[in-house]
């Protein structure tokens, strides 16, 4: 299930503000080149990147298991241009087979074990076009970016269209492994605040190679940031395209 930044409608409308286009979105628009695709934006959130990808005249459907975030997306200006579903990637089941599959945003860390992991790229794999191709990132573990998520580290303020400005900050409350969990605080003023929990996985490389080979995927490549670099530990990304 999504956790609660990602389900509730006043938080997902706040999303965009905190986390605007950046080096990560001109990667993906790149990935898409010019050509006319049929792209899927598994994990869509509110819908940005699906529907500039759209704009672009690629065919794109956008799927998030978030009503929150669709409502968001379905709202957007463009988006009468794309196919939204309310779907995660599990158990996506559509006749459509795409040239590319993405997931932004790092959306891939919610799948906390092998075995959601395993599920999720079979299926995927099983909805790409012959030599379509799935790209995504994850963060790099050996980065460890979250023992920078503290308040003082995150905090920021945004002004949004319709519920005016909105004070946050990340906060980590447990580390098990490869599992984090951290809390997003939102501030609405007033005395008016949300506390959103997650769970992400930070998984290693190897592992996911060998979950990626598992699934169908026999060409891979890697990259550490967006620039395209090599994956050093140094890295602070690892970004997938596989086919």
């Amino acid at each position: 299930m999504p956790d609660i930044s990602y389900s509730d409608p006043r938080l997902a409308a706040v999303y965009d503000a905190l986390n605007p286009a950046g080096a990560d979105t001109a990667f993906y628009l790149d990935m898409a080149g010019s050509k006319p695709k049929v792209i899927l934006d598994m994990g869509c959130g509110t819908g940005a990147l699906a529907v500039e990808l759209a704009r672009r005249g690629h065919e794109v459907t956008g799927a998030d298991p978030a009503a929150g975030m669709m409502a968001v997306a379905r709202s957007r200006a463009g988006g009468d241009a794309v196919d939204w579903i309310e779907s995660d990637a599990v158990s996506l089941d559509v006749p459509t087979r795409f040239d590319l599959v993405f997931m932004t945003g790092h959306v891939f860390q919610v799948f906390l074990t092998d075995e959601a992991i395993a599920v999720a790229l079979r299926n995927l794999h099983r909805h790409l076009a012959p030599n379509g191709r799935l790209v995504f990132e994850t963060r790099n573990p050996a980065f460890r970016d979250w023992e920078g998520w503290t308040p003082a580290e995150t905090a920021s303020a945004v002004e949004v269209a319709g519920i005016g400005r909105v004070e946050a900050h990340y906060e980590v409350t447990a580390v098990d492994g490869q599992i984090v969990r951290y809390e997003t605080h939102f501030d609405f003023g007033g005395g008016d605040e949300v506390v959103a929990p997650s769970v992400l996985r930070f998984v290693e490389r190897d592992q996911l190679a060998a979950l990626l080979a598992e699934a169908g995927f026999a060409r891979v490549e890697w990259y550490g940031d967006w620039d395209r670099s090599p994956v050093l530990r140094t890295s602070p990304e690892l970004i997938i395209v596989a086919g």
